[in-house]
């Protein structure tokens, strides 16, 4: 997903594997691209030739980006990265290290990638990426690397245990470079019409007396000698826009008019129990708050379902 203005600055996306896609955007840096490469390597005892073919494949993806540009990678990774970094100061920090966080540190080391969750200063709980179901277990296994010619770009690197997402990859870097608008040619800005007018009966008879009345004023003109199908085309679209603009004006933002009140009020319920968890003081009272925030993260997810079909 998108905001509004990384999707102006989209440049181009490219799907390699189901595990890998890169995406590049336009910044305000004149002739430079940002690409974020984003990943999701097999666990540490997955098959070892399947991890060997996703490194290569990373590899040859960060090779062909130009060496002007910026390089994020980022996600899920299953990579512990070392408490040993000697041999690897320039691009990380200290930490435990397993099999696939040997991998991630030699191609780091070898296209110059630094690590951004090693290098900032945070308590254990703002650099956690994972939690085992028992709630014992707790690694840092996802992660963000910019190339090291844009290090002074990233600010920091921290989870953010509070957001409401049903997932736990909640990494986030906070970047200076900012995005650039990308137009191509013949793009044009299109602007909906609130359809969801048409459902109240006022509304809808407006609209229907409007463009009759509108189709009356030309009826004898579409059936005129010389007219051709093209123009009797732009004659009723321009009775049929002229008319929404009037009846029903314009989205002024993009309403997703299937969620109910009900799915608003599990969605809130939802988020209560994400508080729950992060302000749990003990191991079973955050395994109660988790079975819970699961619970009713499917009710949510069932009612959307819900709604979507209304």
């Amino acid at each position: 997903m998108l905001s509004k203005q990384a999707q102006n600055s989209l440049t181009g996306w490219e799907s390699h594997t189901l595990r890998i896609i890169k995406v590049s955007f336009k910044t305000k840096k004149e002739g430079i691209s940002m690409n974020v490469i984003q990943c999701y390597a097999p666990t540490n005892d997955y098959n070892e030739d399947v991890k060997d073919q996703l490194y290569d494949r990373l590899q040859s993806i960060v090779e062909k980006c130009p060496t002007k540009d910026l390089i994020i990678l980022m996600e899920d990774l299953n990579a512990e990265v070392g408490t040993d970094n000697t041999g690897y100061e320039d691009i990380m920090g200290l930490r435990e290290r397993n099999k696939n966080g040997e991998r991630f540190a030699n191609l780091c080391a070898f296209n110059k990638l630094v690590i951004g969750g090693t290098i900032f200063s945070h308590k254990r709980i703002h650099k956690i990426t994972w939690t085992s179901p028992d709630h014992y277990t707790q690694n840092q296994i996802d992660h963000i690397c910019v190339n090291k010619k844009f290090r002074r770009t990233m600010e920091d690197v921290r989870t953010k245990k509070g957001a409401d997402i049903a997932s736990d990859h909640l990494l986030v870097a906070k970047m200076k470079l900012k995005l650039k608008k990308h137009w191509t040619m013949g793009r044009t800005t299109s602007q909906k019409f609130n359809m969801a007018f048409l459902r109240d009966t006022d509304k809808l008879n407006k609209f229907k007396i409007a463009l009759s009345n509108r189709f009356q004023a030309f009826h004898d003109l579409l059936n005129g000698e010389g007219t051709t199908m093209e123009s009797n085309w732009k004659q009723i679209k321009e009775a049929i826009t002229s008319t929404c603009h009037e009846i029903l004006g314009h989205k002024e933002h993009h309403y997703m008019e299937w969620i109910t009140v009900d799915t608003l009020d599990k969605i809130q319920e939802r988020r209560n129990k994400k508080a729950a968890i992060n302000t749990s003081r003990t191991r079973a009272e955050k395994a109660k708050a988790q079975a819970e925030y699961t619970e009713v993260n499917k009710q949510v997810k069932r009612s959307i379902r819900t709604g979507k079909r209304k």
